[in-house]
């Protein structure tokens, strides 16, 4: 009986990790979005994405790049790899949404 609850908690564990990541990816593209339109390209530090910026514009550039984090988000999911989706989530939330929330703050 007890191994049931236990899959059940870890199967919710693992769906509300993976809403986190994707959560997470949502947000940084929203900062990054308003912060982009604010000071331009060259506030994005990945050198691929202030590429692809100023190539195809922001909206496309930071859309793809984030419907393409939540693929492979989605991707560990699929595979078990939580605790590797656990630390990309906070990385997320230490390396990008938080010196976002800083830049805006300049806004």
């Amino acid at each position: 009986m007890s191994t049931g609850f236990a899959h059940q908690a870890s199967v919710l564990t693992s769906r509300l990790l993976l809403s986190l990541f994707l959560v997470a990816q949502v947000f940084d593209g929203v900062f990054t979005y308003i912060v982009v339109r604010a000071f331009g390209p060259v506030a994005e530090a990945n050198l691929l994405l202030e590429t692809w910026i100023g190539l195809v514009g922001p909206e496309p550039a930071i859309l793809g790049a984030k419907l393409l984090a939540g693929a492979c988000g989605l991707f560990l999911y699929g595979l078990g790899l939580h605790r590797v989706l656990l630390g990309l989530t906070v990385y997320y939330g230490v390396v990008a949404i938080g010196p976002w929330l800083i830049t805006l703050q300049y806004i």
